[in-house]
């Protein structure tokens, strides 16, 4: 890595290592940095390549491991992403080819994937996924943006079920992507289960916020203004740019943990402020709130959502849980929340 920061990483990965004393693991790829993908792993050539450039990397810098964040194989992701009917039969043969190099056959691999396995040449989910999973440690579902600003009425972010809901609105969860991925060939111990410390915001006008005849009953699904994206928390700025499609970006609308007490939405311990509209939906784990002066709806995951998920972790013999992100939770409630349930 030629980066003016290059010392510093150094300097981080051993104080990981060697006083914190966890693994340090490099992410490749992610929803803005999967654009090539494709073409990485599309040749003979160029997978030889790419191995010798992360195990390079990995020797350079003391490395653990590697996770690939290569969410969409033969499917679009960003927008303008090369994809290929072989992209999962050419990931596979890459990730076979590292392990048969002597330095990948040590490290630690894992992959973040979607809620369905990937695709296959005809753009259809993957039934086997056993050669996949042979070469990996772990893989990490990302059961989280389930529903956002594409969707067609609010709804929960990261569902840990969603097989009590109405069949219209049954789009994902972690019940269902577990079974899928168990299906398709990976055992359960190497699955980890990725959760959220942030919800979604959605302009809701108060008539639908509220179940009919109610000013406190918060409606389950309730339409919002499409058109129109509330900024979430102060993080809330980096989107207001172009993106590597070219494409102008708008906010987010993302709100963490920590934001919603320093709102004054939630108290301390994550629970909601006196006065403040909330629900909590049985059925996903799900918990709302709605800001009636700003007409924000936000959709997230509070403590008992998170035990919730640690017990499910526990009950299926999953590997573990992974957060998007550590930094967004307040005084690790909801980290220990979910710790608990799981018996870590």
């Amino acid at each position: 890595m030629c980066h003016p920061c290059a010392s510093l990483i150094i300097q981080l990965i051993l104080h990981i290592d060697i006083e914190i004393n966890v693994c340090a693991i490099l992410s490749i790829g992610g929803w803005t940095g999967s654009c090539f993908w494709s073409t990485a792993v599309g040749s003979p050539e160029n997978r030889i390549l790419f191995v010798r450039t992360v195990t390079d990397f990995v020797s350079q810098y003391q490395l653990d491991g590697l996770d690939f964040d290569w969410e969409y194989l033969n499917r679009q992701g960003l927008g303008c992403n090369v994809i290929d009917p072989n992209d999962t039969a050419n990931f596979v043969t890459f990730l076979k080819e590292l392990r048969q190099d002597p330095i990948g056959a040590t490290l630690d691999l894992s992959a973040a994937v979607s809620i369905t396995p990937y695709n296959d040449a005809n753009k259809k989910p993957s039934t086997d996924m056993s050669e996949f999973a042979k070469y990996l440690d772990t893989i990490m579902i990302m059961n989280y943006d389930i529903w956002g600003s594409w969707s067609d009425a609010v709804g929960p972010n990261a569902p840990l079920n969603d097989i009590c809901a109405p069949a219209a609105k049954q789009q994902g969860s972690a019940v269902s992507a577990v079974a899928n991925w168990e299906k398709a060939g990976v055992l359960l111990e190497k699955i980890i289960l990725g959760v959220a410390s942030y919800g979604h915001s959605y302009e809701v006008a108060t008539k639908d916020a509220f179940v009919d005849g109610t000013t406190t009953e918060l409606a389950s699904y309730p339409a919002f203004n499409k058109t129109a994206r509330p900024q979430g928390d102060s993080w809330d700025t980096d989107n207001l740019t172009i993106d590597k499609c070219g494409n102008p970006q708008t906010y987010g609308g993302n709100w963490n943990m920590w934001a919603l007490i320093g709102a004054g939405l939630l108290d301390e311990t994550g629970q909601p402020v006196d006065g403040v509209p909330y629900r909590f939906d049985d059925c996903s784990k799900t918990a709302y709130v709605y800001w009636p002066d700003q007409q924000v709806m936000i959709s997230f995951d509070d403590p008992m959502a998170f035990a919730a998920k640690g017990q499910f972790i526990k009950d299926m013999g999953l590997g573990g849980f992974g957060m998007w992100e550590a930094g967004g939770d307040y005084d690790n409630i909801l980290v220990d929340a979910i710790r608990e349930a799981a018996g870590f």
